[in-house]
């Protein structure tokens, strides 16, 4: 895979620079009726920016690409979604799907039979054990460890280094060990 363009609203104009094009987001849609075959993927780590690109560039799903670094492990069995970037040292296990625009970041272990939705981040080096169902726009952050089974509402946000032992409720933020819900309120 070569990396072709770099989209970015601080670019005023599309150019080319050093062999690769360089320019605003709506560039997608002329570089896209310029190269047929190229897939795009949204690397921003925040989930809510995330998916306002997604909407807003209104690109079909085949345009979307998915990045697995080589170092990544991920089973056979496994689903992973289009626009999906899984960093290096990520383990991904047996039957898990994971949805369309995820981000899976550095060292994190995804267990068996998990279901995490659109526009996930897992920061590095969360866990996240069998049957977790982590639901869209979910921020886990880095450490975090989730038990068998537990479910985490849409666009709840995990504090770094939390134990999630019981389920979570949609836009609830929670920290600590064992997690407990300091806010709710709706983000996205």
């Amino acid at each position: 895979m070569k990396v072709t363009a770099i989209l970015d609203d601080k670019y005023e104009e599309l150019m080319l620079r050093e062999g690769i094009h360089k320019g605003p987001a709506s560039s997608a849609h002329h570089l896209l009726s310029r190269f047929s075959d190229l897939k795009f993927v949204i690397a921003i780590g925040n989930n809510e920016i995330r998916k306002s690109i997604v909407k807003k560039l209104g690109l079909p799903a085949e345009s979307y690409g998915s990045l697995v670094h080589p170092t990544a492990i991920i089973s056979p069995s496994a689903s992973i979604g289009v626009g999906t970037v899984i960093m290096a040292n990520t383990i991904v296990s047996a039957d898990t799907y994971i949805g369309d625009h995820v981000i899976i970041n550095s060292g994190a272990i995804v267990e068996h039979d998990n279901r995490i939705g659109n526009y996930v981040h897992v920061a590095p080096r969360a866990t996240l054990t069998g049957a977790v169902t982590v639901n869209e726009g979910t921020m886990v952050g880095a450490g975090v460890t989730v038990i068998p089974g537990k479910r985490i509402g849409e666009w709840a946000m995990i504090g770094a280094g939390a134990a999630v032992i019981s389920d979570i409720p949609p836009y609830a933020t929670a920290v600590g060990t064992p997690a407990r819900i300091i806010a709710k309120q709706k983000f996205a």
